[in-house]
């Protein structure tokens, strides 16, 4: 059935239009007769309210619907509470194994919230995926909605149907006096003393105040959606990071992610004293100060993986890291999170020795947590064959590593140049002296001799300390990149406004005509009736019509 959309005046409306855009007479025959008109946007016709909709008018319908935005919100806070039910994997340091923790330590409800991917509810495709369509919802909602009120208040017109001004929510109709022109005049000039805009057309009358506030609830949108994205833009990794990096003390780590370096220069550890202390926790070491004296390197060179190069690196940033008093570059910030007193080997500069001509080569560097593949001792090639950072021997005697902490390290170089034949020989080194024990030496000897060549002319010697690297600290900083919070901040600014807008300002807008010497004046606002009453009742009263604000009020007189 085709929709009769056409007015008396001579409008032609759009299909869906609730009030006529011209002169504001109900189009819609089902309305109550006795009620206020719904002046919801304006009675304008929204895009949802299309007959005959193609799928992408019903796509467009699904998301403008309030209640679908509504529960949209539900579900996505049902599954924020789920997600707090244990703690995320994001919030562990070198979590290796979840699933395992998960058991350990909840049980059987722990392994399933983890087999079920609840403990990465805030990075999942479902969770992700309603901020999405919630996003959506509010750009659609606002869309179908604000894109006709503009039109609508825009094109405003001064005279409006009887019908319309008799079922605002204030009303008032009587006999006036005189020239109505005039009396149109005196009263417009009330109305902007209390600061309206006013429009006259003859005998008719529309007078405005605080048009802008409509707009509150749309910038509110706004803002929400710039929110949404600014979180959204967090699971871009080089939007947001927030890691964990463990640095020995004199070590060099490169930064997860990037291409800059951070180096532990210094750590320094101080503890209260027991007489700063209440007597309850006297004798129990408590940290006063635990301080890394961090250097931030970039690298300007061989940044890849290079086998042959170590990167080359600048230092662009230096800072003592304490707590709440990061090291910031560039958006990246070094957090203090702990620290670990541990005894640990960091870099070693061993010489080779030829034990048959019993000269000397190098010393070369070797660092523990990430050795060269290839080093240079003079005329001899090291290529690193094998690593084991705790080593041991397992039931048949064979090499092996009991964990990957650097607690027991043991290298192995296949050293090839001068007098040697192609496959050069194998040698297993030891950095720390004590790791290989004398009692299970021969069984490592004749482990690596059925690997390769190892006749024991060559050996590693280090000589003086000072080519010996230690760490007591291990310093561990919490890495932090977050380039979507300034956005975060200005959505919620935004909205903020939108709030301020709506609830402290409010759309007022009065009619006047008069027909015959008969006064009929209607008003309507979003909100607080009382004081567009007030405004009506004051400007009547200085036009000669005193009149009580309560018997204005329609909703009161239609009961």
């Amino acid at each position: 059935m085709i929709q009769n959309t056409k007015c008396e005046c001579g409008h032609q409306n759009p299909a869906g239009t609730v009030l006529c855009e011209s002169c504001g007479k109900p189009l819609v025959e089902d309305l109550p007769l006795d009620t206020p008109l719904e002046m919801r946007y304006d009675g304008a016709a929204r895009r949802s309210q299309k007959q005959n909709p193609a799928v992408i008018d019903r796509v467009w319908n699904f998301f403008s619907s309030v209640k679908i935005a509504i529960w949209l919100i539900i579900l996505t806070l049902i599954g924020s509470a789920i997600g707090t039910i244990y703690p995320q994997e994001s919030t562990f340091i070198n979590l290796d194994e979840p699933a395992k923790y998960y058991k350990e330590t909840y049980g059987t409800w722990g392994t399933v919230y983890q087999a079920l991917g609840f403990s990465r509810t805030y990075e999942s495709w479902w969770f992700i995926g309603l901020l999405v369509m919630i996003g959506t919802s509010l750009v659609i909602c606002s869309l179908d909605r604000v894109l006709p009120l503009y039109k609508a208040l825009s094109k405003q017109q001064v005279r409006k149907h009887m019908t319309f001004l008799t079922r605002q929510q204030t009303v008032l109709q009587m006999q006036v006096e005189g020239d109505a022109g005039q009396w149109v005049e005196r009263f417009a000039a009330q109305l902007r003393r209390k600061r309206y805009r006013v429009w006259t057309e003859g005998s008719a009358l529309l007078a405005e105040k605080n048009r802008f506030s409509r707009w509150g609830p749309y910038i509110n949108h706004i803002g929400l959606i710039i929110f949404l994205l600014a979180v959204l833009g967090r699971s871009v990794p080089a939007w947001h990071m927030d890691q964990y990096v463990g640095v020995d003390e004199h070590q060099v780590k490169q930064v997860p992610g990037t291409e800059y370096y951070i180096g532990n220069d210094k750590f320094t550890v101080e503890y209260y004293k027991d007489e700063e202390l209440p007597d309850n926790l006297k004798g129990i070491a408590r940290a006063k100060l635990y301080q890394t004296q961090a250097t931030l390197y970039a690298c300007t060179q061989y940044c890849g993986d290079d086998p042959l190069h170590d990167p080359v690196l600048k230092p662009v940033e230096s800072h003592a890291i304490e707590v709440n008093s990061p090291l910031e570059y560039k958006g990246l910030k070094f957090y203090q999170f702990n620290f670990e007193q541990k005894i640990r080997l960091i870099e070693v500069k061993p010489m080779l020795i030829d034990a048959v001509s019993g000269q000397s080569y190098g010393p070369f560097d070797l660092k523990m947590s990430d050795p060269a593949e290839q080093s240079q001792a003079g005329p001899y090639t090291l290529t690193l064959s094998d690593v084991y950072p705790d080593f041991g021997l397992d039931a048949e005697g064979a090499p092996m590593t009991k964990s990957r902490d650097f607690n027991n390290p043991a290298f192995v170089f296949r050293i090839t140049g001068p007098d040697l034949d192609a496959k050069g020989e194998l040698y297993i080194y030891f950095p720390m002296p004590s790791a290989a024990d004398k009692g299970v030496q021969q069984q490592i000897n004749d482990s690596f001799k059925r690997l390769g060549s190892n006749s024991g002319r060559f050996n590693f010697e280090v000589g003086k300390m000072e080519n010996v690297t230690f760490s007591q600290y291990t310093s561990y900083l919490n890495v932090r990149v977050d380039r979507a919070m300034p956005y975060v901040w200005i959505g919620a600014a935004i909205f903020m406004i939108g709030v301020i807008m709506g609830l402290y300002w409010q759309h007022r807008r009065i009619w006047v005509r008069i027909d015959d010497g008969r006064l009929t004046l209607g008003a309507h606002t979003n909100k607080n009736t009382y004081g567009i009453r007030a405004d009506a009742a004051s400007a009547l009263a200085k036009c000669g019509i005193p009149v009580d604000p309560k018997v204005l009020d329609n909703r009161r007189n239609t009961r």
